[in-house]
């Protein structure tokens, strides 16, 4: 018999890593007869299966005020623990209504017990775990300790108590083997991989969005070559190299296209990456419309874009990243059979790498003979095709949803004792 599954985070909207990869866990979760709810401070999934609580956000002006007084200090006074209480109350009763609500079967933990940016959410969601005994999936993307933003706070007894808790209802999954290793050797927690996955078993179809439409919203005309930098405009994903590509390209018909919206990190870089753009001489563009999450099946509607709308249209993908927990993006460009310029950021060398793709890899910086690359790509289509085709070979045995499938079931099965993966 199919279970209630709750997942919990500070959003689930838009289209940053966290939500979209929850939107793929549902829906492997949905074919094998369990319903999904949800909880956050901010929502776009289907207002019957959601509990939206405001204060759960990690913008919600409380929580940044919170934030202000705990990171870049090593002390906080009892106002501001009084303050961190209070708030922890107010979503602790409003978890309790979420499960009673939905009759919650289980928890799926995203990010919010990993990385500290709510830290009143994460104390009240372990409380509730430890005073409940209810499973719990704790989905790791990022952890504290790997941005150093969070490396000098006030708020280390509530670190060591949530992000993530020690508790023995709780299976712990993680998106790499460096962090498996670094939870096991700071916390004693073992810890489940599940990569980042994509559904390979079904390439993408075409979803009815004509070229000439698409190509409008993005502002590239019929004969530009469309470079696509499908990330949110955060400093670490590494954009000035993509300006730097399209610079040393020198072809006039490029147009560097940035698919995410800014803002999650501020908005500085985003100011200077288009003053840097336009000093060398880049077209960059940003999409001028609100990109949804192609995972959320429950509030897709044909009015709605989202990066399946925009991905069949590029010529070519830069993924420059200086750090990523896995790489969303990378999967994305292998998925829609496209050639990609990727950096050959940490975890990408240990866990990705060795699996034989056949990419254009920089490390660090972008060599005369990386660009000629990038050209011989656009120029010789047979090398483009043999490309493509062999990544999605690859991807297909190592990153479709049949892993996650068999992952998620192996989960669930050491909560429940039986196989639940069958439809009821």
């Amino acid at each position: 018999m199919g279970k209630n599954i709750g997942f919990v985070s500070t959003r689930f909207a838009g289209t940053d890593g966290v939500t979209m990869e929850s939107g793929k866990w549902a829906t492997v979760l949905r074919s094998a007869g369990h319903r999904c709810f949800w909880f956050a401070g901010e929502l776009d999934r289907d207002p019957e299966k959601s509990h939206l609580v405001p204060e759960a956000f990690f913008h919600h002006e409380q929580n940044r005020w919170i934030d202000k007084q705990i990171f870049g200090k090593k002390g906080r006074t009892s106002s501001v623990t009084e303050a961190i209480q209070t708030l922890k109350g107010l979503l602790k009763v409003q978890l309790e209504a979420f499960i009673e609500r939905f009759s919650i079967d289980l928890l799926i933990a995203e990010n919010v017990l990993t990385i500290p940016m709510h830290v009143p959410l994460g104390i009240a969601l372990t409380e509730l775990i430890a005073e409940r005994q209810i499973p719990t999936i704790a989905h790791h993307h990022d952890f504290y300790w790997e941005r150093t933003r969070f490396s000098v706070n006030a708020v280390g007894d509530y670190l060591r108590m949530a992000f993530p808790p020690n508790l023995p209802n709780m299976e712990h999954v993680v998106i790499n083997s460096a962090a498996q290793e670094e939870l096991a050797l700071r916390t004693g927690i073992s810890s489940t991989i599940i990569p980042n996955v994509l559904d390979f078993e079904n390439p993408p179809r075409e979803n009815g969005r004509t070229r000439a439409e698409m190509r409008r919203l993005m502002g590239i005309d019929p004969d530009d070559i469309m470079i696509l930098q499908p990330t949110r405009v955060v400093q670490r994903k590494g954009i000035e190299h993509a300006i730097e590509l399209v610079r040393e390209l020198k072809e006039p018909r490029c147009r560097l296209v940035i698919s995410h919206e800014a803002g999650d990190e501020g908005f500085e870089y985003a100011e200077w990456l288009k003053e840097e753009a336009s000093s060398h001489g880049v077209d960059l563009r940003f999409v001028q419309t609100k990109i949804a999450d192609p995972f959320n099946e429950e509030m897709n509607g044909e009015d709605r874009h989202s990066l399946w709308d925009i991905y069949p249209h590029a010529d070519f993908i830069t993924y420059p990243s200086l750090y990523e927990g896995f790489g969303n993006a990378f999967l994305e460009a292998v998925y829609f059979k496209k050639p990609i310029l990727i950096n050959r950021y940490s975890i990408f060398v240990r866990d990705i790498e060795p699996k034989g793709f056949d990419l254009i890899a920089m490390d660090g910086f972008l060599t005369r003979r990386t660009v000629e690359r990038v050209r011989e790509v656009f120029d010789k289509s047979e090398r483009r095709r043999e490309m493509v085709e062999n990544n999605y070979r690859i991807a297909l045995r190592y990153y479709s949803y049949a892993n996650l499938r068999r992952w998620l079931n192996n989960l669930l099965t050491n909560f429940f004792g039986v196989d639940l993966s069958a439809n009821p």
